[in-house]
């Protein structure tokens, strides 16, 4: 067989920008943080290694293996995060007390409409810097609208479910809000 019959195959170099391809790591809030992040491989090793590299080889192209590694650890990382994320949400709506739940909507809409107005501020931003600013706002503006929505869909099952009587001494939770 001749290798020259063989179509090309172009080989790719990825660069630290590669890793935006995708949305931006989630941000999560302190007060679920260890619910989210238990049992989460964080990739930090990984990266850990993509510096190291970095540090050694001082240019991108000589770190590849470590580049194609973290990006492919941080979309799986990142997959989980949301999941949990909106888990975490909906199981508040659904187990909170009411009014601190409708204080979390409100919080929620609340940064939601910040992040929002944000990326209309960060349009008139231009090049890398200002595609940098829109990529992170609108990946934030858009997990905190999935998450306001999972809150809103745990209240919802409550309504249906009847849980909207106040709770029993004996079942009483701890909240812990900001």
């Amino acid at each position: 067989m001749d290798v020259d019959s063989q179509p090309m195959m172009e080989e790719t170099i990825l660069v630290g920008d590669d890793l935006m391809m995708g949305p931006p790591s989630p941000v999560i809030p302190p007060e679920i943080a260890s619910h989210v992040l238990e049992g989460v491989d964080l990739c930090d090793g990984i990266l850990r290694n993509l510096f190291l590299c970095l540090q050694i080889n001082d240019i991108e192209p000589f770190c590849q293996d470590e580049l194609a590694l973290y990006r492919q650890c941080a979309e799986n990382r990142d997959k989980v995060l949301r999941v949990r994320l909106q888990e975490s949400e909906y199981k508040l709506g659904s187990s909170m007390p009411i009014d601190l739940a409708k204080e979390r909507i409100t919080q929620l809409e609340a940064e939601a409409t910040s992040f929002e107005r944000h990326l209309i501020l960060a349009s008139g931003a231009e090049g890398i810097e200002g595609f940098r600013q829109r990529w992170s706002l609108h990946g934030r503006m858009t997990d905190t609208k999935k998450r306001l929505e999972s809150l809103k869909q745990g209240m919802e099952n409550r309504k249906k479910e009847g849980h909207d009587q106040p709770a029993k001494p004996s079942t009483w939770k701890r909240w812990f809000l900001w």
